[in-house]
């Protein structure tokens, strides 16, 4: 009896948790160890990221127009280019038009050399490529969210004219006039795709195609192919 109460489990309750805050700075010492081990590294990963790619003669900024914009129809024009080779050659049919989000964009291209680098300032997140189908009415709430945010969201093969009431006057879409009796292929960020950024129409999506492509790396491959960055505000998006 005597070993059996010994051995009875004891049921521990936890009162209180104590806790310290150790701020990391430059106070801290380095470690030569440490140091000279991570240094080859840490010296290849920045070659590798400040590496010219191209030139841009100008500030590229998504705040210098009010309906688009050079870094947003720049990250858009982006997309259309190097993942509609890729949708087209798993789905035999091609990217109809690209929305992105103003607030992904979370830094200007300063004028000068651009690198691996400043794709990573532009776009910190890990957001991939997708392409929505989309009925001609979740279109229609597309282009009804657009003429209602306020700001210069990115879109590439979308077009929207607004008379000078801000009625809607006309939408082409590949140069062509709007049909809500077809599906179009939209494509959008990971992110967006789950309704981010109040954009709930994509959630509504007939299918989805991801095409394992990172904004990112996209725009890296962009900028290797191209010698000068110089988009332009233009007539994706006007009023009147």
């Amino acid at each position: 009896m005597s070993c059996l109460f010994s051995c009875k489990k004891k049921n521990f309750i936890l009162t209180s948790i104590h806790g310290q805050q150790i701020e990391l700075n430059d106070s801290i010492a380095d470690m030569d160890s440490i140091t000279n081990f991570v240094a080859p590294y840490r010296d290849r990963i920045n070659e590798i990221l400040d590496s010219t790619l191209a030139y841009a003669p100008r500030v590229i900024s998504r705040e210098d127009g009010k309906y688009n914009t050079t870094e947003g129809n720049l990250m858009a024009d982006i997309i259309m280019s190097e993942a509609n080779p890729i949708f087209k050659s798993r789905t035999s049919n091609e990217i109809d038009f690209v929305l992105l989000n103003y607030g992904g964009i979370r830094s200007i291209i300063s004028k000068g050399n651009v690198s691996a680098r400043t794709a990573y300032q532009v776009m910190p997140f890990e957001n991939s490529i997708v392409i929505a189908e989309l009925t001609g009415k979740s279109v229609r709430e597309l282009v009804y969210f657009l003429t209602n945010s306020g700001v210069p969201h990115p879109i590439s093969g979308l077009q929207i004219i607004l008379d000078k009431n801000n009625n809607l006057q006309s939408v082409n879409i590949k140069g062509e006039p709007f049909n809500e009796d077809r599906t179009y292929f939209v494509a959008t960020s990971s992110y967006l795709l789950t309704g981010g950024d109040k954009m709930s129409f994509f959630k509504d999506n007939v299918g989805v195609t991801d095409v394992d492509y990172m904004i990112r790396n996209a725009m890296i491959d962009y900028f290797k192919k191209i010698d000068t960055i110089a988009p332009v505000v233009d007539d994706r998006f006007i009023k009147l």
